[in-house]
């Protein structure tokens, strides 16, 4: 099994897959309705409870096990502990009842209509404590667990602790759910299991499901030598930092739902799975073609059919990114719009449209923006334009990806140099100066080629942080500029169908902010459509830019409105953190927050969570946000919002 279920009370929460130490969720009974998949069963009517569970075969007769025959499969049962009566425990039958309501109603331990939440989960002086006997296969322990919004102190704790291990056949750990069910029982000297325990032994994680069609190719190494085709299944022994577009991924080593990589998979639309030693697995497997058919729980690799081939293996229309090459004034964040993205690039028009909202307890930094069309006028008036004609009409270039990586890169030098324009030069230094003080600044890529309908690009372009003197300026935008035509993010172009000949490069000039924290977040929960407005946290110490760079498992945090509760998936497994050093240059030091604990507090995961719901709701509310943020004196700083690609 590849990690435990948590809590299964009376209300659904949702079904969260994470990798390495990101464990997953399966869907948990409601008052209104049942995860899908649960395992049909005879319940013996006449037992409605015990008051103990002597053996293994007294757990049975009233457990029930939802993914059933999976490697997710849990067996689970109910309990309540009546501390009206002596705290007498019922060992619910689970197969018999539903929730916990259910039985208590049944049972006439509550009268019917009354309230059943406050008084259970809320109150501290209550009658009942209610929770969930589960056996984790994947640490080979019983747990009892209680719903991740209990508000539970730690003599309820202690008390339901006592009476489950004085009536069981063997010891149950306490697995808190919460961060604030994890400090209240952090002290009290109990046996515990975390969720980052249970899943440590993960063999199998469907990061993005979906079905593709296409040749297996398994990679080694992914290096210059590697072509990749995209009609491609590729199976990689390590996870890269890009990949040009395929038909589906496999890795035999964990992700996060937030890496690039992932991102980049939402887009296309592909299946992206974690299967431990795939590369070995599939081996015999390699250069066929095969349908992968990846689920939540589970995946099948057969060989493809004809229909399957010819149905799955059509190729998309070229794709024209928008763009306006009117527009000469270098122009404020606070001067735009999310319709300004044409002229500026999404990534400028976003925030300007998030300044303009004036959105509560968040700081959008100050800048502005170097609009397309001089990006234009620089290529044109160096002959670099032409260069490019020459590159896609070069046969070696098309078909050697070592040569056309080296000419990319020979290039991007020659843009280095290339003669910028003095005007120009002139007005951006005179508007950092006067518009931003000279403070240190982020000098961001915003091309014309992000946030396409069926292509991110994120992660795909160069920032130059911290910029401090007038050469080094301009030298970051010109670089700016040239990641454009960096290796990967031609790679992903071509494989997207995106013209090459008509993608553009703004450069978005914005005040540095010298993180504390940071991270990235999402207004989703990505692995349960049904948990409607929850917000998935990925944060690390200092700088945020290690999360999308997939150095090192960061904290991952959920925050679920329907229990008002913070739930940490991971605790943070980075060793050092990106600041500012005395030179004001970002640059690699010790951890300085995880080390002491959680990079986020209860607070600080709330604050940003009504952060990015706040953005989404900028943003009309129907599109689930991609948000880049940063905490920097107790204070909220968003450096980027943008769709979130789904399937």
């Amino acid at each position: 099994m590849k990690l435990g279920r948590n809590f299964f009370y009376s209300l659904i929460l949702y079904s969260l897959a994470t990798s390495f130490v990101f464990g997953q969720m399966a869907q948990k009974p409601s008052p209104t309705r049942e995860p899908e998949n649960v395992m049909p069963v005879a319940p013996d009517t006449n037992k409605r409870s015990l008051t103990e569970i002597k053996t293994q075969a007294d757990f049975d007769s009233i457990a029930r096990t939802y993914h059933q025959g999976t490697p997710f499969a849990l067996p689970h049962a109910m309990f309540v502990i009546d501390r009206k009566d002596k705290n007498k425990i019922y060992y619910v039958n689970t197969q018999k009842y539903r929730f916990h309501k259910d039985f208590l109603l049944a049972n006439y331990l509550v009268a019917k209509g009354s309230d059943v939440y406050k008084p259970i989960y809320i109150d501290e002086n209550r009658r009942f404590v209610v929770g969930t006997i589960a056996w984790q296969k994947t640490v080979e322990k019983f747990t009892w667990e209680l719903y991740e919004g209990d508000l539970a102190t730690a003599e309820l704790i202690q008390l339901a602790n006592d009476t489950i291990n004085k009536t069981f056949f063997e010891l149950v750990s306490y697995k808190p759910n919460s961060i604030r069910q994890e400090d209240v029982s952090a002290k009290m000297g109990i046996d515990r299991v975390l969720q980052s325990d249970i899943a440590k032994n993960q063999d199998y994680l469907a990061l993005n499901t979906g079905e593709a069609v296409g040749r297996i190719h398994i990679i080694e190494k992914l290096d210059d030598t590697v072509e990749i085709g995209d009609n491609e299944i590729v199976v990689l022994k390590e996870l890269p930092l890009s990949l040009p577009p395929v038909r589906g991924i496999i890795v035999a080593k964990p992700s996060t739902p937030l890496s690039h990589v992932n991102i980049l998979a939402k887009g296309w639309g592909i299946p992206n799975v974690y299967i431990k030693d795939a590369d070995k697995l599939f081996k015999e497997y390699d250069t066929y073609v095969y349908k992968l058919d990846a689920k939540l729980t589970k995946y099948n690799l057969d060989p493809a059919n004809l229909g399957d081939i010819k149905e799955k293996f059509k190729s998309p229309d070229e794709q024209v990114p928008p763009v306006n090459l009117m527009v000469k004034s270098l122009t404020p964040l606070r001067e735009m719009r999310k319709k300004d993205s044409i002229t500026y690039g999404s990534k400028s028009a976003n925030l300007g449209e998030m300044m303009n909202a004036k959105l509560v307890g968040v700081i959008v930094p100050d800048g502005f923006t170097v609009p397309f069309y001089w990006y234009s006028k620089f290529m044109k008036d160096n002959g670099f334009d032409k260069q490019i004609d020459e590159f896609t009409a070069d046969n070696d270039f098309v078909h050697n990806p070592r040569i056309r990586r080296a000419r990319l890169e020979k290039f991007r030098k020659e843009l280095q140099k290339g003669k910028f324009e003095p005007k120009l030069r002139a007005e951006i230094i005179r508007r950092w100066r006067l518009q931003l003080g000279g403070r240190g600044v982020f000098v961001r890529s915003s091309s014309n080629s992000e946030d396409l309908p069926n292509f991110s690009g994120a992660g795909l372009y160069s920032s130059v942080p911290n910029v401090k003197t007038d050469a080094k300026l301009i030298e970051a935008v010109k670089k700016v500029w040239a990641s454009l035509w960096n290796f990967d993010a031609y790679e992903a172009r071509v494989r997207n169908y995106v013209s090459q000949t008509d993608v553009f490069m703004s450069a978005l000039i914005q005040v540095g902010v010298n993180m504390d924290r940071g991270g990235v977040m999402i207004t989703k929960d990505p692995f349960d459509e049904q948990n409607k407005n929850a917000v998935y946290i990925s944060a690390v110490c200092g700088h945020n830019s290690k999360i999308p760079d997939n150095k090192g498992i960061p904290e991952q945090i959920l925050f679920n409105p329907k229990s008002n509760s913070v739930v940490v998936m991971t605790l943070s497994q980075q060793e050092n953190a990106l600041a500012f050093d005395q030179n004001g240059d970002l640059k690699e030091q010790p951890d300085f927050c995880a080390k002491k604990g959680r990079v986020l507090t209860d607070l600080q995961a709330r604050n940003l969570a009504k952060a990015a719901l706040n953005i989404k709701h900028t943003f009309g509310n129907q599109k689930t946000q991609d948000i880049e943020w940063g905490i920097m004196n107790g204070r909220i700083y968003i450096v980027q919002a943008r769709p979130y690609l789904e399937k």
